[in-house]
């Protein structure tokens, strides 16, 4: 979950190209550090073995009986020892001499060397005695039957060569988590602006359709900014366009809807001069302009609200009053209603009293127990509640209720349930609930009753205390 996002990928790519690029220049310098090392620590002991043979040399052809104590005049690095060994003559045998003290012999020399360099040929070979690395050199003397043996400690080698490592161990981490975070640096500005391109698309996305980005320095940012306002442009140039169209529509219809209302009213005020199959033609004709001029009604008062045009009028309620006034006053009085907020308070205070728009919740119960009784077979219940800072109002109805695929789109506009495809209305009750209720703070959804129908639940922000009201309940002055 860590480098999921375009920033924790941006850090680790940059982490594992410095971690990748330090740690084969690390592995290139050790290794050439190590062959250079090694390559002048086996020339020097090379030379000194060489040299050191030779005054064996000297010494065996000058004094070969007394052969024993010249080995204590070889002169070997610390740590280091010299071996040599004597062919058998004729007034000797076969031996092997070493330096005192005898911490180092012929049979710590690897047997390699000593077979190579016991058959004639000089070599070198490097071993480990004692847990320490050396350099082992076989110089054979075969004029004399001499073979000299000396090991080189390469342990300042082993050494240097530990703290190099090291050294480049902690450089690699060192340039990775730095280049971890210069990634995370680089991010943030390379994020900057996209953050700022997600936060003007949000915003023109909740309504701000007049957002638009600065211009930038850098020119391929300032073409993403140019690209972005002009699509900016183009989507607000539309939405206006089809807002505009959607009012002026309307807004035509309204007079001829109307006129043609008023004639129809006429019609229906004089229904009983006509025939039967008349009457039913004017019934017909009625119903179908009434539904006419609440399409109209419904599609005038969304214009307004995307428009913004819609004022809110705020006042202190009550919202148990008045929901059963509303309920009353449209002839749903006989209709269940059900609070769990207290009309009054232990201050004083209503706990269902809360800063609201009278119009926008009149708007909103309205439409739902409308939407019931056409589309639901009446409702049931309306109930009050309280939900941490919001105050909802549900309204429960007795049809089939709606299938969890479609609760949420038919809060779209001039959209329906499969269940009420074929029952009158416009489709819009539902969207101008949604609207009030965002207004409002809160928001409309809907679910499945207890009781086996729908349940419509619109959310009311709650505003806890009056302006003229302190904690306690006394009136400010």
């Amino acid at each position: 979950m860590l480098f999921t996002g375009l920033r924790g990928r941006m850090v680790l790519y940059f982490s594992l190209s410095a971690f990748a690029a330090g740690l084969l220049l690390s592995v290139v310098t050790y290794a050439s550090t190590r062959s250079y090392l090694l390559g002048q620590r086996s020339e020097v002991a090379q030379r000194q073995a060489f040299n050191n043979a030779q005054l064996v040399r000297t010494v065996v052809s000058t004094d070969r009986d007394n052969i024993a104590d010249m080995i204590t005049n070889i002169r070997s690095e610390r740590g280091g020892y010299a071996v040599f060994h004597l062919d058998a003559t004729d007034s000797q045998s076969s031996a092997f001499y070493a330096q005192e003290p005898l911490r180092f012999t012929q049979t710590d020399l690897p047997n390699e060397l000593l077979r190579r360099t016991l058959a004639g040929a000089t070599g070198r070979q490097r071993f480990t005695f004692d847990s320490r690395p050396y350099e082992g050199v076989g110089v054979a003397i075969p004029s004399l039957g001499v073979q000299y043996f000396e090991a080189f400690p390469l342990t300042d080698v082993q050494t240097t060569l530990r703290t190099i490592q090291t050294t480049l161990v902690i450089g690699v981490l060192i340039i990775t988590f730095s280049a971890g975070f210069l990634g995370f640096s680089t991010s943030r500005n390379v994020l900057r602006p996209l953050r700022r391109v997600a936060n003007a698309a949000n915003n023109i996305a909740t309504g701000g359709l007049d957002t638009r980005l600065e211009n930038e320095t850098d020119t391929d940012l300032d073409q993403l900014v140019s690209s972005f306002n002009n699509m900016a442009d183009a989507v607000q140039l539309r939405i206006e366009r089809e807002q505009r169209f959607a009012s002026d529509v309307s807004h035509e219809l309204r007079s001829p809807v109307t006129a043609l209302s008023a004639a129809v009213d006429v019609l229906v005020s004089r229904r009983s001069e006509f025939s039967d199959r008349n009457q039913q033609a004017i019934d017909i004709t009625a119903s179908q302009v009434r539904r006419f001029d609440r399409t109209v009604l419904d599609l005038l008062e969304l214009s307004r609200m995307d428009a913004g045009a819609s004022e809110s009028s705020l006042e202190y309620l009550r919202l148990s009053d008045l929901i059963e006034r509303i309920m009353s006053r449209y002839g749903f009085s006989t209709i269940l209603f059900e609070s769990s907020v207290r009309s009054v308070g232990l201050n004083g205070i209503g706990d269902d009293e809360t800063l609201v728009d009278r119009r926008r919740i009149e708007r909103i119960l309205l439409n739902l127990l409308e939407n019931a009784r056409d589309h639901g077979g009446g409702a049931n219940r309306v109930g009050l509640d309280r939900a941490g800072e919001y105050f909802v109002i549900t309204v429960d109805d007795s049809g089939n209720g709606v299938a969890p695929s479609e609760r949420e789109r038919i809060f779209d506009r001039f959209a329906r349930s499969t269940a009420t495809r074929n029952s009158t209305g416009s489709g819009l009750g539902l969207a101008i609930v949604r609207e009030h209720a965002r207004a409002l703070g809160g928001d409309a959804v809907a679910e499945n009753s207890p009781t086996g129908g729908a349940r419509f639940c619109v959310t009311v922000l709650r505003i806890k205390q009056r302006p003229d009201v302190d904690e306690t309940g006394d009136e400010l002055a």
